[in-house]
């Protein structure tokens, strides 16, 4: 691994004027010492960088950065200015320039050293060894690492008077103790804990490269939360990794930080809780008042929206050290970005046969006959639309399957690979076979070692090409065929579904649509309906008429029992029943997940048996849908709406006399009721695992 800095890449007399010229003039050390091999084009990727938020930070130090695919390894430059440089800091310009310049494949090691670089700037020791330096290699072992700040320091006599500037002298000023707090920030500290232990709160912090602000940031609020006496733990989710906080740091913290410019990911395991919520500067600059904010925010009870309560199944998956869990997850992000194309296309093609009849399809296309007073014409464009829509279901499902193994590397072959799918009429296991090859192929070369020199081209040339080729070649040429029969078999058999076959299939669906409400199990049923939507016929139809309604029923069933039988619910579970009603009609399944939660052993038998029964009957009615989604606002576009109807309430009414019986039996007999307002949140805990 080459060195991130070396002398010829320090320029302790930089001469230039503006934050361009700094940039340029650096970037060409770079060039000549072969990191970088199109100037222009990287200067365009670092101006594309500083133009989305200045990269100048107090205490006189730029850092222009950038990811680019004309940097050949991870490389940092270094220049001094004398009469400094505005690089868009608050406190003025700066005298520190570092560039860093990260290929977009940049390797884990060279990234780990430019985030402890970034932390190091938050140092004032080893800023004034920087300003005193008088040799380039000095400097440039400084920045490695290879030697301790206060030793050069020392070494090279910096002192307060070597440049007569205030920030100097501040450099030269030993340590003092952290400043009293205000009266504002000494005011009483709030206590949702207990005395005995400090304030605790957990941070995120990123950028949108993820090098040096990240690290940054949360160099700076660790320092705050030390001077200010509390407990604080931050995540920094940037190019040298993403490892996530201890869930239990997590559920033990009074309050949280995000200071971020891009998408936190992982958001909701910080929901319910107190959060100050800015942009990744404000973590550098204002570590201290941000500590301040949201301790004021946990003393008023302020808290972010809680999370949504996971399944009882579900607990424990975040571990995903298993390979079936990991496959869950990769099948399960293909089937949330499919989820919005299947919604659109799904209903508008719904809607087009309310408004133009089911001979709608046979239409000619709008781009060449339209008439705007014609409701067929209308009727068709919704048709086409959704059509094209629809078009994107299986390559969606592949590329995000893929997506979710590799990260962004998958995208192309898994795009390609569903694409396929649909050319040789593998259908919807098309694309769940080429999602995963995708996958694998693009995780297997970015195992291999590769040269320097190419890893700039890895993840925009050479991935994309070899992945692609050889997901192509496999999906044409060796399992696409076998597929393709399999998904044609899979097809005649739904299409024949009828007495017998099609009621048991009904129960199935039912089963698993309630099953995890909303969880892996539910997720695949909804899957399997949506899949037999890419090719419509009767069978099909007729699946996903049965997966919608079974997964209708168990936060209806929910809202019903907390109506006909509130004593038997805490108040809490009473006004989630109010919102059940509105969920359950809008296919919202996991309406039902905070009842299962407080008592999965009645809850969740009981509305798979309800499912169950709703999913046999809509198969037993005949009932269609050619819509994805959309619950009770989708009847009348339902083949027999009113025994569709029929089915969902029978489910709903079998689940709420079975959640009334076995709520009602964990009571011993002759008991007093104390009546739901009375009972103590720990002696429901204690009956329900009764």
């Amino acid at each position: 691994m080459s060195e991130l800095i070396t002398a010829e890449l320090v320029d302790l007399g930089l001469s230039a004027e503006t934050k361009e010229a700094a940039a340029r003039s650096l970037a060409e050390r770079m060039v000549a010492a072969g990191r970088v091999t199109d100037l222009e084009g990287f200067l365009a990727d670092v101006a594309a960088r500083e133009a989305q938020m200045p990269t100048g930070l107090d205490g006189g130090i730029g850092i222009p950065h950038c990811r680019s695919a004309h940097v050949t390894e991870p490389t940092l430059a270094f220049g001094r200015s004398a009469s400094g440089i505005d690089f868009g800091a608050p406190d003025g310009p700066a005298d520190l320039i570092f560039l860093i310049a990260a290929p977009t494949g940049g390797d884990a090691d060279h990234l780990t050293i430019l985030a402890s670089l970034a932390r190091h700037l938050m140092d004032e020791t080893f800023t004034g060894a920087l300003r005193s330096a008088t040799e380039p290699a000095r400097a440039a072992a400084l920045i490695r690492g290879d030697e301790p700040a206060a030793e050069a320091a020392a070494d090279e006599g910096a002192k307060p008077e070597a440049d007569g500037t205030p920030e100097a002298e501040a450099e030269a000023k030993p340590e003092s103790p952290a400043p009293a707090p205000s009266p504002e920030s000494s005011a009483p500290s709030p206590e949702p804990t207990t005395a005995e232990r400090p304030f605790r709160i957990v941070a995120v912090t990123s950028c949108p490269t993820g090098i040096a602000h990240t690290y940054m940031a949360a160099e700076s609020l660790e320092k705050a939360g030390k001077a200010a006496g509390i407990e604080l733990h931050v995540e920094t989710q940037g190019s040298a990794g993403f490892k996530r906080l201890d869930p239990q740091l997590v559920a033990d913290a009074d309050g949280v930080i995000f200071a971020h410019d891009v998408e936190v990911r992982d958001k909701d395991r910080f929901a319910g809780k107190p959060t100050v919520d800015v942009g990744v500067k404000a973590g550098i600059n204002r570590a201290a008042e941000l500590i301040d904010e949201v301790r004021a925010k946990a003393a008023r009870g302020d808290a972010s929206a809680p999370a949504r309560t996971a399944a009882p199944m579900d607990k424990g998956s975040d571990e995903a050290d298993g390979f079936g869990t990991r496959l869950r997850k990769w099948l399960m992000t293909g089937v949330s970005y499919m989820v919005p194309f299947v919604a659109a296309g799904g209903l508008l093609i719904a809607l087009a046969f309310a408004i133009g009849g089911y001979t709608i399809d046979k239409a000619p296309s709008v781009a060449e006959h339209f008439v705007w007073t014609d409701s067929t014409s209308w009727a068709a464009l919704l048709f086409q639309v959704g059509g094209v829509a629809f078009g994107f279901l299986v390559p969606i499902l592949a590329g995000f399957i893929a997506y979710g193994m590799a990260d962004r590397p998958g995208l192309v072959p898994g795009f390609v690979g569903g694409a396929i799918a649909l050319t040789i009429n593998a259908g919807f296991l098309g694309g769940l076979i080429a999602g995963l090859l995708a996958g694998a192929v693009v995780m297997a070369i970015q195992r291999v070692t590769i040269p320097p020199v190419l890893r700039g081209i890895m993840p925009v040339v050479v991935i994309p090409l070899i992945s692609s080729a050889i997901v192509g070649f496999l999906m044409f040429l060796v399992i696409g065929k076998p597929v393709a029969a399999l998904q044609k078999a899979l097809t005649d058999w739904l299409s024949g579904l009828s007495g017998a076959n099609a009621i048991i299939l009904g129960v199935i669906l039912g089963l698993m649509m309630c099953f995890d409400l909303g969880g892996p199990l539910n997720k695949v049923a909804y899957a399997f309906a949506v899949g037999g939507l890419a090719n419509p016929n009767e069978g099909s139809l007729k699946v996903m008429a049965a997966v919608m309604a079974a997964g209708m029923v168990p936060p209806l069933a929910m809202a019903l029992a907390t109506t006909v039988r509130g004593k038997l619910f805490t108040k809490t579970e009473r006004e989630n029943g109010k919102a059940a009603w509105v969920l359950g009609a809008s296919f919202i399944t996991e309406g039902a997940i905070p009842f299962a939660a407080a008592d999965p052993l009645r809850v969740i038998p009981s509305a798979m048996a309800g499912g169950a029964v709703t999913g046999a009957l809509s198969m037993a009615f005949g009932c269609t849908l050619r819509a994805p989604h959309g619950g009770i606002f989708v009847v009348p576009l339902i083949g027999q709406p009113l025994l569709y109807l029929v089915a969902i309430a029978a489910g709903t009414c079998v689940t709420t006399a079975l959640v009334i019986l076995l709520k009602g039996l964990r009571k011993s007999p002759g008991a007093p009721s104390t009546g739901p307002a009375e009972t103590p949140p720990g002696e429901t805990k204690v009956t329900v695992a009764a």
